[in-house]
């Protein structure tokens, strides 16, 4: 038991009905776990909102409400606070009922539109490999150094990242590198923790169904660089043309890195190739595993993290050579037939651009390029031509498909992006709703030395249609297919 007064440190309180000193058991914002003596907090959703639930926590045991509007009833012996933003009172609170977990290690917030789950996931591999105890907060998976639970979003409620956050504690680990959207940016779930430093990738078409304004999305990611305090560093890729923007009003060290412009942290690719990338970094060579121009801002955000936590710059190379790509993150397979079997999350369209940049940069031209791309359901739908015609008019034969249709109607969604297809490239693109059926017909397409890329969902292993999850890894089926037809 806690008392109430102590979580609520940092609070914006507007008003307090009842005692603030009275024992609490835990905190929570899911009216249906409430239990006996449970502080709740009402968050508005984007589905529904907790005010329509303080009657049902408090009669499942909740001894105290926070809330942004008192209901019409007060209950009597029942403390009621009231405060500006629910969101932000739920995060200071759990930072507070987890002691600050955050403060005992060196936390390092990763965001951008592309490159969060590789950067934070391969600064996790690079400290392990130097000998620290590490943890990881991302898309894919959270590690609390070598313990692995699963993740399901990006960036977790703040109970969820204090909660795990604490474990670290427990655990020694001392640094942890956590994906930060903007949907968890601007529900505030990263108020009250301390940063020790935060990266910015890049930032493209993404997120339009959340955010009404590019503006706005642009906005919320640099208000993280804004809050992150005077001792913390801030690393921006400026030869992105919104890196300078994540600059502007932070109070932190500003930090930069680029390929083209001068910067801090600057890099060359002097060979690119399927086998990996020679890049020059900072006057020093080093021959990594990763492809593409893109895993080279990736390995130079990195390089410049570990630099700026105080790692030994040669040693940092050293590691950056050892470096394994992460999962579903251009990973790919060679059959015996020599077709190139790729599998990338590209779901944007910068990011899809990327990796068909990267593929015909180091292709000879006498193999055909196949991609298979689809867009998901209940998402901005304005990207859907978009991918459509980056598909169509980068590849010899393109191929739109289902993703996570979720509720809507699959053959709707490729209705959509069939109308960014450019009339000369009509012929070499096809549609098939069925997405295993899609990469099957790929590989029955594909002759020796062709390369197929299956872009969209990467490391998910599930495909989500109409409210149910069903197994599904474009790797595993690719793989199968690929072997099944002697190819």
């Amino acid at each position: 038991m806690i008392v109430l007064k102590d979580i609520l440190y940092k609070v914006a309180i507007e008003s307090v009905h009842g005692t603030t000193e009275t024992a609490v058991n835990k905190i929570e914002f899911d009216s249906r776990k409430v239990e006996e003596n449970d502080v709740f907090v009402a968050i508005r959703g984007t589905v529904s909102d907790g005010h329509d639930f303080i009657e049902k926590a408090i009669n499942l045991g909740a001894i105290a409400i926070v809330c942004d509007t008192l209901p019409e009833i007060i209950v009597t012996g029942i403390t009621y606070i009231q405060v500006k933003d629910t969101n932000s009172a739920l995060a200071f609170m759990a930072s507070n009922y987890y002691e600050n977990p955050s403060r005992n290690l060196k936390l390092i917030g990763i965001t951008g539109t592309n490159g969060k789950t590789t950067i934070a996931s391969l600064l996790y591999q690079l400290f392990k490999k130097a000998g620290y105890k590490v943890g990881l907060l991302s898309t894919v998976k959270i590690l609390v150094d070598d313990i692995e639970y699963k993740a399901t979003h990006t960036t977790p409620d703040s109970l969820t990242i204090n909660k795990y956050l604490k474990e670290m504690n427990e655990s020694g680990v001392e640094y942890c590198f956590m994906e930060v959207s903007s949907h968890g940016i601007h529900q505030k779930r990263t108020e009250g923790l301390h940063f020790e430093g935060g990266v910015f990738t890049n930032l493209s078409h993404d997120h339009l169904d959340y955010h009404p304004t590019f503006a706005e999305y642009r906005d919320v990611k640099k208000s993280f660089f804004d809050n992150l305090p005077k001792t913390a560093f801030a690393l921006s890729n400026i030869d992105d043309k919104n890196g300078t923007v994540m600059l502007q009003n932070t109070t932190a060290r500003k930090l930069t890195y680029a390929l083209k412009t001068y910067s801090d942290y600057k890099a060359q690719i002097l060979e690119n190739q399927l086998s990996g990338l020679l890049l020059r970094i900072n006057d020093n060579e080093v021959w990594v595993r990763l492809i593409g121009t893109f895993n080279a801002y990736n390995l130079l955000a990195i390089y410049g993290t570990a630099v700026e936590l105080g790692l030994d710059k040669l040693e940092v190379l050293r590691l950056l050579s050892e470096l394994e790509s992460v999962s579903g993150r251009f990973q790919f397979i060679i059959s015996n037939e020599k077709i190139t079997a790729i599998v990338d999350y590209a779901h944007t369209p910068d990011a899809l651009e990327n990796v068909l940049k990267t593929i015909n940069d180091i292709r000879t031209k006498n193999e055909q390029l196949i991609t298979i791309v689809g867009c998901g359901g209940d998402r901005d739908r304005t990207k859907r031509p978009i991918m459509a015609n980056i598909a169509s008019s980068m590849s010899d034969k393109a191929i739109i498909t289902s993703d996570n249709p979720r509720t809507e109607d699959p053959e709707a969604i490729i209705a959509e992006m069939e109308k960014g297809v450019e009339p000369q490239n009509f012929k070499k693109t096809i549609s098939i709703t069925d997405r295993k059926q899609a990469i099957k017909t790929a590989c029955q397409l594909a002759q020796p030395n062709d390369i197929i890329l299956i872009a969209g969902k990467g490391h998910e292993t599930y495909q989500e249609i109409q409210g149910v999850r069903y197994d599904f890894d474009d790797m595993k089926i690719v793989k199968e297919f690929l072997e099944t037809m002697g190819k």
